[in-house]
């Protein structure tokens, strides 16, 4: 599946020029906007950066046609189709989603850089959408990433600076290489509009990974989250969300609150209960990557760093392996489970990992029921094809799950 591809442009004052002429991309994921950034460049020579979806000819990703509102640096020497656009303000933009704001962007990490003695040679746009905006910038001492997150995500920079010489384990150093808390890319700079510079992680992304690569996961992620709980109040007073407990069903019905859940109203209404049993199963709260799939794994079969801790909460730690064996075969994901329990119940002498791992089973997608609602509820209407399909989705496989 490929994309075609509408690009509105604004100039450098942010005054609507007109439309390219539609072009195909290979890519079918919305969000990804480098090859249309190198399509533009070696078809019309413009260099732009590509602020945000306008609309489609599909309800959801991926494919079909999509149009966006880019920024061109120049005035464009390619004639260009009428195009109609609303550049009203809206409350809940981000800032790279408007004229000026990657430039802005780029300006703070290439200073950031300068300052570390890192002069950038090149400059890619990768993604953007409303859950982050990425960039990739090479330099004389090779790449780093600038990744800027919305409001409800600002704690992932934190989380990776976190120090892991607190709590359980003092001084363990973590497969990256780092002494931070976490098993995560190291963070070069931050600041308080979102903006994180990060250095790059050699590799490739796990997709795909075999059920030996995600036991070897699960076991380092398995160190982090024993550290983790050690210090799970200092990460809630630094800004981490607290999902610990009973916290949680209040959490997801606030969230859920507006749409359509009849459908889990069973699952919803014994979820305090279903939750109080979780607790009785006697495993501690601690640090949850809240989408730890192979994805957001980086590295190759011998070393591994765990990536875009964006999702991260304060809860049980039952959750990752949950999402880190949630598309694999039956048996596979029982032996992984397995595993998890067998060092929970050496950690915790007495506890019930698998009655927990059973009862939390229906909540993990409930919860991301919740998760998207959430997003729905931060970013503005255009934006919503990313996610509107994925409340009822995830509500459906909770349900589903829950009659298992």
């Amino acid at each position: 599946m490929s994309r075609t591809v509408t690009l509105v442009l604004l100039d450098a004052a942010g005054r609507p020029l007109g439309a390219l002429p539609p072009f195909g991309v290979p890519e079918p994921w919305w969000q990804e906007v480098h090859s249309i950034v190198d399509t533009v460049r070696q078809s019309h020579g413009l260099e732009v950066a590509v602020l945000r979806l306008l609309d489609a000819d599909r309800p959801a990703p991926p494919g079909g046609h999509v149009r966006y509102l880019a920024q061109a640096v120049d005035a464009p020497a390619v004639p260009l189709e009428p195009a109609t656009v609303d550049l009203a303000p809206h409350p809940l933009r981000q800032p790279w989603a408007d004229a000026g704001g990657p430039a802005r962007s780029v300006a703070w990490a290439t200073g950031e850089l300068s300052r570390l003695g890192r002069r950038v040679t090149a400059v890619a746009q990768q993604r953007t959408w409303n859950l982050s905006a990425v960039w990739r910038l090479d330099t004389t001492q090779g790449p780093a990433w600038l990744k800027q997150l919305p409001p409800f995500s600002r704690h992932e920079p934190m989380i990776l600076a976190f120090p892991g010489d607190q709590g359980v384990g003092v001084g363990v150093d973590l497969p990256g290489g780092t002494n931070s808390l976490v098993n995560g890319p190291v963070v070069l700079a931050a600041d308080r509009e979102g903006r994180m510079l990060l250095a790059d992680v050699p590799g490739e992304d796990r997709y795909g990974a075999g059920e030996g690569e995600r036991a070897a996961v699960a076991a380092e992620h398995h160190s982090v989250q024993r550290r983790a709980c050690g210090v799970v109040d200092e990460l809630v007073a630094a800004g981490v969300p607290d999902l610990r407990g009973a916290g949680l069903a209040g959490w997801i019905r606030e969230r859920l609150a507006g749409h359509d859940v009849s459908a889990a109203a069973g699952l919803l209404g014994g979820l305090d209960r279903r939750l109080r049993q979780v607790g009785d199963c006697g495993l501690p709260d601690t640090l949850v990557h809240g989408d730890l799939h192979p994805g957001n794994v980086r590295g190759d079969d011998g070393r591994r760093t765990v990536i875009d801790w964006a999702d991260s909460f304060v809860g049980h730690p039952a959750f990752d392996i949950l999402r880190l064996t949630e598309d694999v075969d039956a048996d596979a994901a029982a032996r992984l489970v397995d595993a998890w329990a067998r060092r929970w119940r050496a950690d915790v002498p007495g506890s019930d990992p698998h009655r927990a791992v059973d009862l939390l089973r229906p909540v993990a997608p409930l919860r991301l029921a919740a998760v998207y609602a959430m997003f729905l509820a931060a970013i503005e209407p255009s934006e919503h094809p990313y996610h509107v399909h994925d409340v009822p989705a995830a509500l459906a496989r909770a349900v589903a799950v829950a009659r298992l």
